[in-house]
């Protein structure tokens, strides 16, 4: 019986019509619709998730896999996705606050000072007693992790 039924399979699989590949071409003329990318809203960083008794953004980072004498920048995205607008660059070699994740951990929320330093004027350095939508002095947004190296927290 364990034979048979394999057969069987091929057997049926065999017994429809097929279907010319150009069954559409005489009818109707197909519209060819160029791909334009998606765009997604803006998704703003959040700080002091980790709440009262942490700094505000845990965390600091700094570039990797880019090359400074070539004046390689990370870019910086309004939303954590490869389409999203960019909406701003990090030098190769720049430091920022690390404030936040994607919930794949493919992207990183974060605080930056466009000197490329770590400035305690960013207002992340210090603990929050609550968690919300950074609006500090400071740029912020969202990079690939990929493309980031843990310095602290």
């Amino acid at each position: 019986m364990r034979r048979v039924f394999p057969w069987s399979l091929l057997l049926l699989a065999g017994c429809g019509e097929g279907v010319r590949d150009d069954h559409f071409a005489n009818d109707v003329e197909l519209e060819r619709v160029e791909s334009a990318p998606v765009q997604t809203e803006s998704a703003p960083v959040r700080v002091g998730e980790m709440g009262p008794n942490f700094d505000a953004c845990a965390a600091a980072g700094t570039t990797r896999h880019l090359d400074p004498t070539a004046g390689d920048k990370l870019p910086v995205r309004a939303a954590p996705f490869d389409t999203a607008a960019e909406a701003g660059a990090i030098p190769a070699g720049a430091r920022f606050f690390v404030c936040a994740r994607s919930h794949d951990q493919r992207w990183l929320g974060i605080v930056y000072d466009e000197s490329g330093a770590l400035s305690p004027g960013c207002g992340v350095s210090q603990p929050l007693n609550t968690r919300r939508v950074y609006e500090g002095p400071c740029r912020s947004g969202w990079v690939s992790s990929a493309f980031v190296k843990l310095i602290a927290g």
